[in-house]
């Protein structure tokens, strides 16, 4: 126990020592600063010159946000196509069957937006070729999107007045070539070291413990987790996802994998302070985030390591922890701790099922992917917290009887009725497709019985499942609890809506906003300029996403996690 807190405490300190440095090469990558990483440029020329882009040419928030659109639209029809066709491609020699329509439907969107829901288990439901071609290109694609976006927003942030936020194709394929490709290399290189596998062999039969047989899936792995991982993606290459002895073999390969989760959304942070040339504000953004997070770990961490008090009363010993839907060579603290970090980002990687852990760390699981704003996915997790600053921003302009302002620019009411909108998209798609879908539950069981009765625990633990399921969704972030059947037309469906909906109309309104106070004129600070980079903005803010975005669910939750919980004391 005391080695799986040792390695928490060394997580931490690891993400706070490298966070930095690369944040600061980000926001040169993006600056477009010389640096020892050029060597890349003809390759990206290259790419320029295949697609037919010109990166200099610069676009104003309606063209960046057109080029994002398409590309994402052209890339969704590329993968239905693969998917629903996968068994007759090459690199399927385990023989795996195409994917319903309903199911690609479900894979492709959620892959696409950076999600990673997967209604399917890793190694049955894709061939090698799909998990290269659709998966591992998706997993790049959709993570350098959202950078590319906030990078858009950082460029106009920093100018002064202007009608363009950069080149989305430049800021694209540097997102690729110089931050995530490099450090998947580095990741993969420590995989196969440590016994992740790397081919393209069929299954390989292994002999058990208990002297029987059995056939064991290999394939690339190793070229899949490290970018699963880097861009926030999730999803797990095998079934059981980063509890898998061969995706995550060793404690230094989840140390790894962990870190490699939120290295980029922290390393974010510090880039928006290193491009504005503000590294208080990036500071004081990051401090906001970052004591969210360790809350976060602090209470999974005690509740998983005391184990389930139900099982005390029956005088059971838990002197592991609660060890339900864990993995014993990774532990309870071992778990705890990642399912926080994947949780306040957009990853969806678990080591361990979430749908065993104790109540109250089922609700800090839901509850960061509910907020939606520590750290979160690679870009658009500085995004969703831009949002809160300008309503902060606003609320703090009024409190004080002065125009609302946010780097020299007037916040108005258009800027706020775009930032209203995506403060409460969230909320509001989560909890109505929970409403709907625990309505058809109890009034139609029937057509629930024809989905397969959708629900293995009722009551309290059934809502908490079908609650997590729309969460996970709505935040882009692919985990479950996975009690819930949800490989059905509904919850293909219901979620692949959700989740179109939860990540472009934030983006599109986010990268709206930036354009639109980009262009009003600069207003130099003066004495009464409302300052964003102090301890009292931050906490305004904090105190913004806790009323806006938490305060939503706590009822549901009162039906659902803390009802549970308080049963297990009864």
């Amino acid at each position: 126990m005391n080695t799986e807190i040792l390695g928490s405490v060394l997580q931490i300190v690891i993400l706070l020592v490298f966070s930095y440095p690369l944040g600061r090469h980000i926001a040169k990558v993006y600056k477009g600063e010389k640096s020892r990483w050029d060597f890349f440029t003809p390759i990206e020329n290259f790419i320029y010159k295949l697609v037919g882009v010109d990166p200099k040419e610069e676009m104003n928030w309606k063209q960046f946000l057109k080029a994002l659109l398409v590309l994402n639209l052209v890339w969704f029809f590329w993968g239905m196509v693969l998917l629903c066709t996968q068994q007759w491609l090459p690199l399927n020699p385990d023989g795996n069957a195409n994917q319903t329509a309903d199911q690609a439907f479900n894979t492709c969107i959620s892959f696409m937006v950076n999600c990673n829901l997967q209604h399917y288990s890793g190694e049955s439901g894709l061939t090698y070729f799909t998990q290269l071609f659709v998966i591992m290109l998706f997993q790049f694609i959709t993570a350098a999107t959202g950078m590319a976006a906030m990078a858009g927003i950082m460029k106009a942030m920093a100018a002064k007045t202007t009608k363009t936020i950069g080149n989305f194709w430049y800021f694209l394929v540097r997102s690729c070539t110089r931050i995530l490709l490099p450090l998947s290399l580095l990741v993969g290189f420590v995989l196969i070291l440590e016994g992740t596998p790397m081919g393209f062999d069929g299954k390989m039969e292994v002999n058990t413990l208990e002297g029987g047989t059995q056939m064991v899936s290999q394939g690339p792995a190793a070229a899949i987790v490290p970018i699963k991982q880097l861009g926030t993606n999730g999803g797990g290459y095998f079934g059981v996802n980063s509890s898998h002895p061969l995706e995550n073999p060793t404690f230094l390969t989840n140390i790894f994998e962990c870190c490699s989760i939120l290295i980029i959304p922290m390393a974010m942070i510090w880039a928006l302070g290193f491009y504005l040339k503000r590294k208080k504000f990036g500071a004081s953004i990051f401090a906001v985030m970052f004591f969210a997070y360790i809350v976060g770990v602090g209470i999974n961490t005690y509740y998983e390591i005391n184990g389930n008090p139900a099982i005390d009363n029956m005088g059971i010993a838990q002197e592991n922890g609660a060890m339900e839907g864990k993995e014993v060579r990774l532990g309870a603290a071992g778990t705890a701790f990642w399912s926080v970090t994947t949780t306040v980002t957009s990853n969806g990687s678990v080591n361990g099922m979430h749908d065993s852990t104790m109540p109250l760390s089922g609700l800090i699981e839901m509850l960061n992917m509910q907020i939606n704003t520590w750290f979160g996915g690679v870009g658009v997790g500085f995004m969703n917290y831009y949002v809160f600053i300008i309503i902060a921003v606003f609320i703090s302009g009024l409190m004080v009887g002065r125009t609302p302002e946010f780097l020299g620019k007037k916040v108005e009411a258009k800027e706020m009725k775009i930032a209203t909108i995506v403060a409460l998209l969230h909320p509001f798609v989560i909890l109505v497709g929970t409403a709907l879908a625990s309505y058809l539950y109890v009034h139609n069981p029937a057509f629930v019985e024809s989905e397969g009765g959708w629900l293995n625990n009722p009551s309290f633990h059934g809502l908490s499942e079908m609650l997590y399921e729309y969460t996970s969704c709505a935040a882009n972030n692919g985990s479950g609890f996975e009690g819930l059947g949800d490989n059905t037309m509904f919850w293909n469906y219901t979620c692949g809506i959700v989740l179109i909906l939860s990540r472009f109309i934030p983006i599109v309104g986010q990268v709206a906003i930036a354009g639109l106070l980009a262009e009003k004129k600069y207003i130099p600070e003066s004495a009464g300029t409302l300052k964003t980079d102090t301890a009292t903005f931050g906490a305004m803010t904090f105190a913004v996403i806790f009323i806006v975005a938490a305060l939503s669910f706590f009822p549901v939750h009162a039906l659902s996690t803390i009802a549970e919980h308080l049963s297990l004391y009864i």
